[in-house]
């Protein structure tokens, strides 16, 4: 007798794979984070739509206004991404009058950014935003379980930071050209095939 999918050892009475390696990948635990990380940057961008910003732009706002004024380049590697893009937010936070660019008095090919008077108080919106909005995400879930589900995540910000530093074991995918040794556009294959 044949042993069929629902009542298979590895499904649950609901039909779902009981352990997340047989489910499908948009179910696996690495999806789901993906998703939720969707999901939060959404909901901020959201939230901060009505002050004119987005996650982004105010997390760059609120970093100058903790730290600076600081250097582009420290603002890119804190916020983990590239000094081109930090540019063309900056770019935007300047139109905006939240920040300004000064000259940095040690080197003066480095502009050192510093948050304006109305960047300051745009900030302290920023940070009203925040708590209103982690408090809606932290409802339900108590602080023992944030700190095992933060331990977790490091741990796993650890593998992966491990699996990208290392050879990749994965297998090579080739091209078309590499595996056909004659290329046949469309325009031969009708004229000059033979069936």
């Amino acid at each position: 007798m044949a042993i069929t999918n629902a009542t298979s050892p590895k499904r649950v009475a609901t039909g779902n794979p009981a352990h997340e390696l047989d489910a499908p990948p948009w179910l696996r635990v690495e999806s789901t984070l993906m998703a939720t990380a969707d999901a939060i940057r959404a909901a901020y961008d959201e939230r901060l739509a009505p002050l004119g910003l987005t996650l982004s732009l105010a997390s760059l706002l609120s970093y100058i206004g903790e730290f600076g004024p600081i250097n582009q380049t420290r603002a890119a590697e804190h916020l983990d991404q590239g000094r081109a893009v930090t540019g063309t937010q900056v770019d935007r936070l300047q139109a905006l009058g939240l920040v300004e660019r000064q000259p940095d008095p040690d080197d003066r090919r480095v502009w050192m950014l510093a948050i304006t008077e109305l960047g300051a108080t745009l900030a302290a919106s920023i940070v009203d935003v925040d708590q209103v909005l982690r408090a809606e995400l932290r409802a339900g879930i108590s602080r023992s379980e944030r700190q095992a589900l933060a331990g977790l995540l490091v741990r796993l910000q650890k593998n992966l930071h491990r699996s990208m530093s290392a050879p990749s074991s994965s297998p090579q995918q080739t091209s078309p050209q590499q595996t056909s040794p004659q290329q046949t556009s469309p325009q031969q294959t009708s004229q000059g095939a033979t069936t």
